[in-house]
């Protein structure tokens, strides 16, 4: 069946930053043994400014005179104050010391700790991710699930219905919720990736993360985020005038399903309530 009932289309627009003068930063990302740091979320984020590093550590925006950070699941966030242009800034990021491993006894079940939700208009709601004036990279979206015991995860599931982006690779983020201005506080320790293959057909994902991830009692946002695609092809795609752009060949589309949700349209900015999501499920073991 053909999604054409209800569409929801998420057009990358670069937010202004009033009153202030933007600089260029370029630079790139490593690790203590001098080795690149992939898809790293590179951003200002009480200004709503961000991007992602490339898979090589590159990075490269436009900020005011500010403090960018720098965030990975696997490492200590970072920091750098622009101060002016720069082109050869170089980021160290130290690695995050790993949690000591927590075994639970008593007896467990399998349960889901998040369902889809119902289906817009059936078939036909669709969420498409569409580059209009710069990269999709950074668009985050997921939903909120809730655990009142603890939580081991065992799969993560989600579907696509077409992809037009060469090169298209998301990540899988899991953050806990917490206090009542609700910090989004990251519980990974390590990337989940998964590549999106070029397709007019849909394609269903199902990850057993290799880590233990194991979830405290709260509420939890599960999330879906754009990390990388070809950026030779989306060059040549944005250099085109926008009236004469063929969206449909740089569009990544998924079935839209009614359920509470948060969305961010750029890397490292603040998160937005939704009500629709793109049907994530996860499966996973409760400790009785």
């Amino acid at each position: 069946m053909r999604a054409t009932s209800f569409l929801w289309t998420l057009l990358l627009v670069s937010l202004p930053v009033f009153g202030q003068e933007r600089v260029s930063v370029k630079g790139r990302i490593i690790n203590q043994h001098g080795e690149a740091v992939e898809y790293v979320q590179v951003g200002i984020p009480k200004l709503q400014l961000g991007t992602i590093s490339s898979a090589d550590g590159q990075f490269e925006l436009t900020a005011p005179c500010d403090t960018l950070e720098f965030f990975h699941v696997s490492y200590q966030t970072e920091s750098f104050i622009v101060t002016g242009p720069a082109d050869d800034v170089v980021i160290t990021l130290h690695e995050n010391e790993l949690s000591p491993a927590v075994f639970i006894g008593g007896n467990t079940k399998e349960k889901y700790l998040l369902r889809p939700g119902t289906k817009v208009f059936g078939n036909g709601g669709v969420l498409t991710f569409e580059p209009k004036t710069g990269s999709t990279k950074g668009v985050e979206i997921g939903s909120v699930a809730q655990t009142k015991k603890p939580f081991l995860v065992q799969d993560i599931q989600f579907g696509i219905w077409q992809n037009s982006i060469p090169d298209c690779e998301v990540s899988v983020n899991i953050y806990k919720i917490e206090g009542k201005d609700e910090q989004f506080v990251n519980v990974l320790q390590k990337p989940i990736y998964v590549n999106i293959a070029e397709s007019e057909q849909p394609q269903e994902f199902h990850i057993r993360p290799e880590e233990t991830i194991l979830l405290e009692p709260g509420r939890y946002y599960i999330s879906f985020q754009i990390v990388d695609c070809n950026e030779k092809a989306l060059m040549e795609f944005l250099q085109v005038p926008e009236n004469e752009r063929d969206y449909s060949r740089m569009r990544l589309s998924t079935i839209l399903y009614f359920k509470s949700s948060y969305i961010r349209k750029a890397a490292l900015s603040k998160m937005e309530h939704c009500p629709v999501n793109i049907g994530m499920v996860v499966k996973g073991l409760e400790y009785q």
